[in-house]
């Protein structure tokens, strides 16, 4: 069952969050591949994809907002644009468009930068925002600020995190076929510094960065395999056995992050509908039916001649007196 895990480190200003998607991961990529349009994701992309999940559910669930959380990355690769969005409540969903052939073993910078011009973007909708504001979004290139390309998902969000919410992070991020999961360590503004002399201030401020630096460096020492195969009482115990963590209670089921997507059968006929009476019964008579797909979720709905009859069909009110 997909779970994520909060937790704080006790007297220290840092906090945390492990995101273990199983099932909800399992259904995407089951979904993707049973799509006879565009057949399931190559590895690569499927562990850029997975690694994307993981890491807009961590995000979503650091923040105090009501809305969807949007990742996007867009380039010049044969990835043209990837997307993972997780709505408050942490349900999810992602998609991809590949428009070329992913070499086995492709990173990042093959993928979405192959001549540097690739973006990773972040959205937050509200879902109570006033009539005319835009979303929040931030952008930053696949690049450092010395412009050099940025190998990983991972490192792509700590930069942001670092420039743009002058907020240091810490990320570990790893996706297969069965299991897209996430590490996250966050070091906070310490507290009631206000009252102390500034000379103690300068001091604790450099002990907390100490603590957090040596943090970060037992995250990185999280291998990959550890991360997808290992339960999150083993990883916290591996990494940080000799530390007192603060858990919460996990959340999991329908309290925790899964699997969604608001498509239906009823949507992809309302839009095959809008498209007019001539144009769907043109693509009939050249395919004998219509297959309509969901971008997101790879969701096929197959509508045939008599469904279509029916869709441009007026209901009819019966008449006074008649049988009904």
């Amino acid at each position: 069952m997909s779970e994520l895990h909060k937790f704080i480190f006790d007297g220290l200003p840092v906090r945390g969050q492990l995101v273990r998607l199983t099932d909800a991961w399992q259904d995407l990529l089951r979904r993707r591949a049973a799509n006879t349009q565009t057949g399931a994701y190559a590895p690569p992309v499927a562990e850029l994809l997975g690694e994307m999940a993981a890491a807009a559910v961590l995000m979503q669930a650091g923040i105090k907002f009501d809305g969807a959380l949007v990742m996007q990355i867009a380039g010049d690769g044969p990835v043209k644009v990837a997307v993972a969005e997780v709505q408050s409540d942490l349900r999810l969903r992602a998609t991809a468009s590949v428009t070329g052939p992913v070499a086995p073993g492709a990173r990042l910078a093959d993928m979405v930068n192959a001549h540097g011009k690739g973006r990773w973007a972040i959205t937050l909708d509200a879902r109570q925002r006033q009539k005319g504001q835009p979303p929040y979004q931030g952008v930053v290139p696949l690049a450092d600020e010395r412009g050099a390309h940025l190998q990983s998902l991972a490192a792509v969000i700590e930069h942001y995190m670092r420039q743009s919410e002058q907020l240091d992070s810490t990320l570990v991020l790893a996706a297969d076929e069965q299991t897209a999961a996430g590490l996250l360590l966050q070091r906070l503004p310490a507290q009631g510094q206000r009252n102390l002399s500034q000379s103690h201030v300068e001091r604790e401020g450099e002990s907390d960065g100490d603590d957090y630096r040596r943090l970060s460096i037992l995250a990185r020492s999280l291998k990959r395999e550890e991360l997808l195969g290992l339960a999150p009482e083993a990883i916290l115990h591996r990494l940080f056995w000799q530390e007192q963590l603060l858990r919460f209670a996990p959340l999991t089921g329908e309290a925790g992050p899964r699997f969604a997507c608001p498509c239906s059968r009823e949507r992809m006929a309302a839009m095959l509908k809008s498209l007019g009476r001539p144009e769907a019964e043109s693509v009939l008579a050249e395919q004998g039916r219509i297959e309509v797909g969901c971008d997101f979720c790879g969701r096929q709905e197959r509508f045939d001649a008599v469904d279509v009859a029916s869709l441009f069909t007026p209901m009819t009110q019966p008449q006074p007196g008649s049988l009904q």
